[in-house]
């Protein structure tokens, strides 16, 4: 495909070799100018070679992304490719900034880099026009345990700005994930970038679960770790597994992707997905957890019905969609296979634009979720 003016780009390759696979992209992407680059990519690409190659086709051009767990292309879900994002630079602007030690994040440097990183996009995006609507694009580690904190520290310093983003992936593998940004993959890492048009934009976040009868009450934690050791003082992954599932059923990934913990805040329920069962009998957990938290077994609702009502209210918020850039947690496509959904949801991400990547976790506005589908709509 060849990108035409105004219109966002979108280009993906399954070529092993990270030169062929940019090159490929690239010849798709076309010659039109860009003003930023969103890519993902699968974990077993060679990071140094991958880098190397991008480099070698984004000479100034803000270029940001991140290792994932599947992608979502124009076949919807997808894997072991990379798959990128061309913001055509009549209609866009980008500007990032990265945090490459989030070990060791400081809140009050943060909020003052964020809050210049806001008034440079500002200030030269003002060529676009006098009417132009920012958001924050936002890749975190998604190993990090660090999700919250900064998404409530960069949102607080965006004030109006509204953020969007996920956490990055390695498949399943669970040993380190990475965040591109100047030129160069980062470990322990997390990049802001914002996005500047005068198009119309909407985030959004959309759950596939209700809450259930069954509840859980937190009773023992090592909240550091996300770890959960007991659940009504009984051993957490034991007690989860006798609430939540049916005879024959064992703890695994398709598990916990069907019978999700859901916990109450703000008025409304949240997903707290499990990542895995350890030997010990404890569970932990992608978001953050505490003793006395009270959580119940998430319910399906009829995905696909829900997520039609999903589009039509976007189409409400922007018009003719040109892209929706999605965050889709790596346990909703678990479960979507499991129940012999995944090609009908692919073919819904299809017909709606809908191109992204599966991640470890999402994020929207100053929250850090699990097993959601969040994020940004952008009109032609």
């Amino acid at each position: 495909m060849t990108m035409l003016a105004s219109e966002i780009g979108f280009a993906s390759s399954h070529s092993p070799d990270p030169a062929k696979a940019m090159a490929d992209v690239a010849r798709q992407l076309g010659d039109a100018p860009l003003a930023g680059m969103l890519l993902f990519c699968s974990h077993r690409f060679d990071r140094d070679a991958l880098a190397r190659a991008v480099n070698r086709h984004s000479e100034h051009v803000v270029a940001i992304g991140c290792t994932s767990s599947g992608e979502l292309t124009e076949a919807g879900y997808d894997e072991d490719s990379l798959s990128v994002i061309g913001f055509p630079a009549d209609a866009f602007h980008l500007t990032s900034h990265i945090f490459d030690d989030i070990d060791a994040f400081d809140p009050v440097a943060a909020r003052e880099a964020i809050r210049s990183l806001a008034a440079v996009a500002d200030r030269d995006s003002r060529r676009l026009g006098e009417a132009v609507n920012h958001v924050a694009l936002f890749l975190v580690d998604g190993l990090s345990h660090r999700e919250e904190l900064l998404t409530m520290t960069i949102q607080d310093a965006l004030g109006d700005i509204p953020l969007i983003g996920g956490s990055s992936g390695d498949g399943l593998a669970f040993r380190e994930t990475a965040i591109f940004e100047g030129g160069r993959f980062h470990k322990r890492a997390a990049v802001i970038a914002i996005l500047s048009t005068p198009r119309p934009i909407h985030v959004f976040k959309a759950q596939h679960y209700r809450p259930g009868a069954a509840k859980m009450v937190v009773t023992g934690a090592i909240p550091q770790d996300r770890i959960v050791t007991e659940i009504n003082a009984e051993p957490a992954a034991q007690e989860y597994l006798r609430l939540a599932g049916h005879a024959g059923e064992a703890l695994g990934l398709a598990f916990y992707a069907a019978h999700p913990p859901m916990v109450r805040a703000g008025g409304d329920y949240h997903v707290r997905s499990i990542q895995s069962a350890n030997p010990d009998g404890s569970l932990t957990f992608y978001c953050a957890i505490d003793e006395g938290i009270v959580l119940t077994v998430g319910e399906p609702i009829d995905r696909i019905a829900g997520m039609e009502t999903m589009f039509a209210d976007i189409g409400t918020h922007v018009g003719q969609v040109d892209r929706i850039i999605a965050f889709d947690c790596v346990l909703n496509r678990i479960d979507a296979e499991q129940r012999q959904i995944g090609r009908a949801v692919s073919e819904l991400y299809g017909r709606h634009r809908v191109i992204g990547f599966n991640t470890y976790g999402e994020q929207y506005h100053a929250l850090h979720v699990n097993q959601t589908f969040s994020g940004l709509a952008i009109g032609r």
